[in-house]
């Protein structure tokens, strides 16, 4: 007796029609394959929210003993494949009621697989995974993000491109010829779609990790409260207004120092401080009240506390002073206003390399204009999609020219 255990690592609304097509898949395949399976998603103490990373299950088992021992369970302790559908996850995920940075490979079992969809060179990749104690396998499909949500569904067939995958990392549970006939027998299912399938099968790549390959960071952890320390009655207390910052100028909003949000973001503003006017707009837009206002009036996105949702871009008035930027071509969260002060000319050049990167600027998410994904899916289904990179991101765009 045996049993094949995923999890889906996934972002709440923007992936998760993708996730529950990709679990259901997987149920459908192994009944298909001769085997039972069954899919649920995560405790419900953990509500969907725009960009908040968020889990779903799939077993496959022999048997339908096997399968009965694993179920119900509120997240299992152990994964054979973990699957990430968005790279920009790789370095570690936080959600409502999970506590701490984990990695996005924690669950998976010596041995195991992390399969993720992403562009991205496998030494890029595993310079954000933090490393592990033992060997796993990371495997890759060659494809940007797909961001398949709850209001748009962008077929662009990253769920049986995964499913492909599957059958070739587990073909004793999910057998191709089983994942295909699953497919075009499924409601959202087609012809296209099986050939996509086999592409899957036949293109996937895959490199072995070794023992304390990856990053070697500590992921960021906090102590519980033991309960002789819990306060009696109402235990959240208010969060104070905040402070100035140096010499008694600017300001810093005061944060939750328990709530991280920097691993739901898929993208980051990057701020050209030379051109900033300092209208105030970002920081009365911003929903975190990420922006600490500095001693030169201008504005620093704190990066520990910035989800990524682009407000700031879309209201900032002046072309290219803030542009969101991916968040997989940054390393750390580091201060961009230090940066600029610290030397103008060498953040000048960093800026640039950051916002000129066609590939790194599209947004990951959300629209610019009515009818973008129908426009995004129309070629190169391969890929994920034509990208479009023409224009600034943001409803104001056009009206940008101060």
């Amino acid at each position: 007796m045996s049993a094949l255990i995923c999890e889906v690592v996934y972002r709440g609304i923007f992936q998760k029609n993708l996730a529950s097509r990709i679990t259901r898949g997987i149920v459908l395949s192994a009944r298909k394959s001769g085997r039972w399976g069954i899919a649920f998603g995560r405790y419900g103490d953990s509500p969907q929210r725009n960009g908040v990373p968020a889990k779903d299950f799939a077993i496959v088992a022999d048997t339908k003993e096997e399968l009965e021992q694993n179920m119900a369970r509120y997240e299992p302790k152990h994964v054979d494949v973990t699957i990430c559908v968005d790279d920009t996850l790789a370095k570690g995920v936080e959600s409502w009621a999970w506590y701490g940075l984990q990695p996005i490979n924690r669950l998976t079992l010596p041995d195991g697989t992390l399969l993720m969809t992403s562009l991205q060179p496998f030494e890029d990749l595993l310079r954000d995974i933090h490393k592990k104690d033992e060997p796993y396998t990371l495997a890759v499909i060659r494809a940007r993000a797909s961001f398949s949500g709850l209001w748009v569904y962008k077929e662009d067939h990253t769920e049986v491109r995964i499913l492909g995958a599957l059958a070739k990392i587990a073909p004793s549970f999910l057998t191709l010829d089983g994942v295909c006939q699953a497919i075009g027998e499924m409601e959202w299912g087609s012809e296209l779609k099986v050939a996509s399938v086999r592409k899957a099968y036949e293109r996937l790549e895959a490199r072995r990790v070794q023992p304390g390959e990856g990053n070697p960071e500590v992921p960021y952890a906090f102590e519980f409260p033991r309960w002789w320390e819990m306060r009696e009655g109402v235990t959240i207390p208010a969060i104070p207004i905040g402070k100035p910052k140096e010499g008694g100028k600017g300001y810093v909003p005061e944060r939750n120092p328990y709530f991280k949000k920097f691993s739901t973001r898929t993208m980051r503003p990057v701020v050209d401080f030379d051109t900033c006017v300092k209208c105030n707009l970002c920081w009365i837009a911003c929903p975190d009240s990420c922006f600490d206002v500095m001693p030169d009036g201008t504005f620093d996105a704190n990066m520990e506390a910035c989800c990524g949702c682009g407000v700031c871009e879309a209201v900032c008035p002046v072309e290219n002073c803030i542009t969101m930027v991916n968040e997989a071509v940054f390393e750390d969260n580091a201060s961009q206003w230090d940066m600029w002060r610290n030397d103008k000319t060498a953040y000048k050049t960093w800026l640039t390399d950051k916002i000129t990167n066609k590939k790194a600027t599209v947004r990951s998410h959300g629209f610019r204009f009515r009818g973008q994904y129908e426009e995004e899916v129309k070629t190169d289904l391969d890929a994920g999609g034509a990208e479009i990179t023409a224009g600034i991101p943001g409803e104001n765009a056009k009206h940008k020219t101060i």
